[in-house]
């Protein structure tokens, strides 16, 4: 059974060529809120954390593909708009000038659409100093600062009404229920100890019936406030906010945050501070989990780098819902003999997908997902993210979210670790607690 793609999609636009941008600098935003000010629609675009990033709105142009060449569809595309391009961007800032917002399939099977967007209006902000870029594909307008603003204060005169619990929401059951998606753990465990794999990565899903459409801009705001250290997105429809970064460029720097390895902080007790610590760092399950997702990541990463360096010990991240096991990765991209660096969607497509959301062997661990789960992933644990005319990008891992499938109806996904030494129950567990952030966000009670 497969789910539709979001509702809000809009048909795909025709390619274009002949993008003119101009960006300029706005100044320094306010430093409690930074963008979230600007998170006032329902159909905007975002990557924010910590208040810097971007918040984009409209739409441009748009690219549309599927299958196994969809990275590489995609980098082509947003090559030839560029090739044409008429760019005018003072800023030497990551994120500034032309970018495409986008979200990709997590299996090269799906027939889900991944899709590449180039916005018409972007706000950015980085180190509470901001910028406003306007994107168009009309060759008759006018492209100019007074027309970026106006641009932009056009859109920010209609902003999205709050909503506050209802009711009439609900949650209900997604495609395998709990004692079904129970007994797929139990049989990706048997595979494990079989020696068919190491790690398996299991996802379910929920959804949410609301009595009232959804408040997404509302949510975005939630989650980028509570959840600050983690990357909050909006791409089509695509909404949530996770802690796994695929893969960060800039210039010639790329940067990772690998998690696996999780702990509910629902039932931890109040007074011991060492209880994330010793409970995740002292279990060999959990620090096995985590080796295989950041030996399958630097594998893949090393071919395009000259040198690289990671914690020699994970440290433990700490979330309002869970603690997890993460390592941060650094590494300088080998330049190649026309003295480029591999762009950021370039590096993504050679990552995904990582053990962290599929499992190692990648191929044996994709065809039990495709098995067992009974589910279309669409864009869940696929890259999401955005990049820029100079290849500079941030693509996470497409987690703690939800797809909105109407106005009323949201499907949100939660994926866990297996391994042979899994507990289906305690999996089980652990799925609630990373569907916790959308749930809450949302404003339902469970």
């Amino acid at each position: 059974m497969s789910i539709p793609s979001p509702t809000a999609v809009a048909p795909p636009l025709t390619p274009v060529r002949g993008l003119r941008s101009i960006t300029i600098p706005r100044g320094q935003l306010d430093d409690s809120t930074g963008l979230l000010d600007y998170v006032a629609r329902n159909d905007i675009h975002t990557w924010v954390r910590r208040g810097d990033g971007l918040v984009a709105f409209g739409e441009s142009a748009r690219f549309t593909a599927s299958g196994p060449n969809r990275f590489a569809a995609a980098q082509e595309w947003w090559r030839t708009q560029l090739n044409d391009a008429d760019t005018v961007n003072p800023l030497a800032v990551p994120g500034s000038g032309p970018v495409a917002f986008g979200s990709f399939a997590f299996s090269k099977t799906s027939q889900h659409l991944s899709r590449l967007i180039v916005p018409r209006i972007v706000v950015g902000c980085r180190d509470g100093h901001s910028w406003l870029t306007f994107i168009t594909a009309d060759a008759d307008a006018e492209v100019s600062a007074d027309a970026a603003e106006a641009a932009l204060a056009e859109y920010l005169d209609e902003t999205a009404v709050e909503r506050g619990p209802d009711p009439a929401d609900r949650l209900t059951e997604g495609i395998l229920s709990e004692e079904q998606w129970m007994t797929a753990v139990e049989q990706g465990v048997e595979h494990i100890r079989a020696g068919e794999l190491s790690k398996l990565v299991l996802a379910r899903d929920v959804v949410a019936e609301l009595g009232s459409p959804v408040a997404t801009a509302q949510v975005l705001r939630e989650l980028a406030v509570r959840y600050s250290d983690c990357w909050t997105y909006s791409v089509d429809g695509l909404i949530g906010s996770t802690p796994e970064m695929l893969i960060k460029v800039e210039n010639s720097t790329a940067q990772a945050r690998v998690l696996a390895g999780t702990l509910d902080r629902n039932n931890a007790p109040a007074d011991d501070p060492s209880y994330a610590q010793r409970v995740l760092a002292g279990s060999v399950k959990q620090l096995h989990e985590h080796q295989i997702a950041i030996d399958s990541l630097t594998q893949q990463l090393e071919p395009f780098t000259s040198t690289m360096t990671s914690h020699s010990e994970p440290f433990v991240l700490e979330l309002p819902n869970v603690w997890h096991l993460a390592s941060d990765v650094t590494a300088q991209l080998e330049t190649g003999a026309d003295g480029s660096v591999p762009t950021s969607l370039a590096l993504v497509g050679a990552l995904h997908p990582t053990a962290a959301v599929c499992g190692t062997p990648t191929t044996v661990a994709g065809a039990l997902i495709r098995e067992l789960e009974h589910l279309e992933r669409g864009p869940y644990a696929g890259p999401v993210g955005w990049m820029d005319a100079r290849g500079n990008g941030e693509w996470g891992i497409a987690l703690r979210g939800a797809v909105i499938e109407s106005p009323t109806r949201v499907r949100m996904y939660a994926g866990c670790g297996i391994v042979a030494a899994s507990n289906a129950s305690a999996e089980l567990a652990e799925s609630w607690s990373k569907f916790r952030p959308m749930i809450e966000a949302l404003g339902i009670r469970r």
